[in-house]
């Protein structure tokens, strides 16, 4: 048994320094997925992954050193010292090896039933650049009108559509309102199927009979408020940036309609730190062109009054060209806000290196007491 320790003593210190060196200069190292539960099933895996292995590592070792040393014969010399002055030889100071090598074989089967993983995190260096945006859009009746090409609702959903394409940092949501606000996308980065959603909005998917701009207000800054409370992402444990968030209201008509004032909301908005950036679509300030359209009331100074007041800008658009011009200086007056660097993690399981080097030293094994290390009886 004695003769074992120093190859024990050397697989252990090389395992230790390999993993050392592993994680030193790679950035990774390796986790064991060990199971978790109530306490019943803990201690049955207790057992499982803590006594099982030891009593496999015994009795490996009790059947390669002392079984073996019963089965031993011994030879009778005339004079033991003749014996003692030949001393060991190569073979004899190797004569543990196969030992040693069946015995690490069996510990890194064992390594690989605890399920191990490579674990790498990485920095996210500080490039990535975005505010939290939520668009809100009028879909009411009067939203149908030809003032703007083809009509207002299908102009607002191109500039918008436009707008996301060129807003590839910042997280984006929509909520559509009529005589109710609704939320239908949530803040996201997947521009793509942000795209997609727009391109389904419809005249009559909402009660076109009315404009709720404060329940649309409010529907919006609730999505921003609870963005804020999760963290909004997988990565909250490692960052509690504060991006900015903006709204951009789009309608063509007076509040009418819904629970919350618009100028409550508008307060509402501003202690959330919130900027509200409205655009009231086909008002031309009078004249005979708004005449056409006098059927459906607006009230610029009431969109006005909410943009002053969080510290937006207030903009009209009468025709689609304008409304572009309106995106495009929002667009340029929107910060940026510097992400900080977070680290992201990766897990790759392991376990067939285990198995693949437990099966190589018994390989090893095999052959040297085969033929080099061959013992006998």
């Amino acid at each position: 048994m004695s003769r074992a320790v120093p190859y024990l003593s050397l697989v252990a210190l090389l395992l230790f320094v390999a993993a050392f060196v592993l994680r030193r200069f790679s950035g990774e190292e390796i986790i064991f997925g060990f199971p978790r539960g109530e306490w019943a099933l803990a201690l049955r895996r207790f057992l499982h992954w803590g006594i099982l292995p030891a009593l496999v590592l015994t009795l490996a070792v009790w059947t390669g050193l002392v079984r073996r040393g019963l089965s031993t014969p011994t030879m009778a010399f005339s004079r033991v010292s003749d014996a003692a002055a030949l001393g060991p030889g190569i073979r004899g100071r190797l004569v543990d090896l196969p030992l040693v090598l069946r015995i690490g074989a069996v510990a890194l089967w064992l390594f690989a039933l605890m399920g191990p993983q490579v674990r790498k995190r990485h920095m996210e260096e500080e490039s990535s650049k975005g505010i939290d945006i939520m668009v809100v859009l009028d879909v009411s009746g009067s939203m149908r009108e030809r003032d703007l090409y083809p009509n207002r609702l299908e102009a607002a959903k191109k500039v918008i559509d436009d707008f996301v394409a060129q807003r590839k940092n910042d997280r984006i949501g929509l909520v559509l309102f009529g005589r109710q606000a609704y939320w239908y996308s949530p803040l996201t980065l997947d521009h793509a199927a942000l795209r997609s959603m727009l391109a389904k909005v419809r005249l009559g998917i909402i009660d076109p009979q009315g404009t709720a701009i404060g329940d649309a207000l409010g529907t919006a800054l609730n999505r921003l408020r609870k963005v804020d409370e999760t963290g909004g992402s997988l990565h909250k444990a490692q960052h509690r940036s504060k991006r900015s968030k903006v709204i951009i209201l789009l309608t063509d008509g007076d509040n009418n309609a819904g629970i919350l004032m618009p100028r409550k909301a508008a307060e509402y908005a501003r202690t959330l730190g919130v900027k509200v950036y409205t655009i009231l679509m086909g008002y031309a300030g009078g004249g005979k062109r708004r005449s056409v359209f006098s059927r459906y009331p607006v009230n610029p100074k009431l969109l006005e009054e909410i943009a002053t007041t969080t510290g937006g800008t207030p903009y009209l658009a009468a025709d689609t060209r304008a409304l572009r011009n309106r995106f495009h200086r929002i667009l340029d007056s929107l910060e940026k806000d510097v992400l900080p660097a977070r680290f992201e993690e990766t897990r790759m399981p392991v376990q067939q290196w285990f198995v693949a080097a437990g099966l190589v030293l018994l390989v090893i094994e095999s052959l040297l007491s085969l033929t080099v290390l061959r013992r006998f009886p």
